[in-house]
């Protein structure tokens, strides 16, 4: 795979640059872009999900507010992240935050690196599905200008409820769809060992969903993977990052609103 040309690489390469083990994480483009970061905690209702991070920072000295999903690094920091996997409480820490920039006229950044939210019988008595709804609508209605990123996997509504901005960017080798090839190949071909096939059909990459008009922007990475050179990387995502916020920060509210609206009600045209 590591010989292939990018321009000619398969889906299901991709998928496996996304979950290289060495890949950076949301913590290291935070440290990277953001050095001057400050993490804030907890839901005011239940606790604190370290799988997701939430905090202030500035973006060539405006203030911004970062909201990440984080997978960890090594075994204990993974076990520590609930492998990037939130439950209801990250989900609603991070609309606590985003009415917080909105009040302060902060612009907000998150970070999409998730399998998926956390499927445990606690998170379902919590109100998983329900935090995941709230979350979608309160994106729709902030008024301050919002950029999503999908950092390497984007797992079905666990990363939705983190995606509804008004620009939504994917690393080259990042994926980002309904569920895990493995699970999809499980359920349409009964055959989890398809995954590979699954990952063609399912036009999981970057590269399919700029085509389909599902995000906006593609950040450029290394020819053999993030892992190789983020640095490249991430001074990409900081200039697309400041471009696009000084062109959002100009728009009135409604005209801010109607826009993100118009972006995902027009998402999937359909033809008689």
């Amino acid at each position: 795979m590591m010989n292939q040309s990018k321009y000619d690489m398969k889906a299901w390469d991709r998928v496996l640059l996304a979950r290289h083990n060495k890949r950076p994480t949301a913590t290291e483009l935070i440290d990277f872009i953001f050095p001057d970061f400050i993490e804030l905690h907890g839901d005011r209702l239940y606790g604190d999900d370290a799988a997701l991070i939430c905090g202030i920072a500035t973006l060539n000295g405006q203030p911004v507010t970062i909201i990440a999903q984080e997978k960890g690094d090594c075994v204990h920091e993974r076990i520590k992240r609930n492998f990037g996997m939130p439950h209801p409480e990250g989900y609603r820490k991070a609309n606590r935050f985003m009415k917080q920039a909105e009040k302060f006229k902060r612009p907000v950044i998150f970070i999409i690196d998730t399998p998926g939210a956390y499927p445990g019988v606690g998170a379902e008595e919590r109100g998983q599905a329900s935090a995941i709804a709230v979350s979608m609508t309160e994106m729709m209605s902030t008024k301050t200008p919002m950029i999503s990123v999908v950092l390497s996997e984007g797992g079905s509504g666990g990363a939705l409820a983190i995606g509804v901005s008004d620009r939504v960017y994917m690393f080259e080798n990042a994926i980002y769809s309904i569920l895990s090839p493995e699970g999809f190949a499980s359920i349409l071909y009964k055959d989890s060992s398809l995954a590979s096939k699954a990952a063609d059909d399912m036009k999981l990459t970057a590269q399919d969903l700029y085509q389909y008009k599902i995000i906006d922007h593609i950040i450029i990475e290394d020819e053999h993977g993030l892992h190789c050179n983020y640095s490249l990387s991430f001074d990409y995502l900081k200039k697309q990052l400041s471009e696009d916020f000084a062109i959002l920060s100009k728009l009135d509210e409604n005209t801010l609103l109607q826009t993100r609206y118009n972006k995902y009600r027009n998402m999937g045209e359909f033809n008689e």
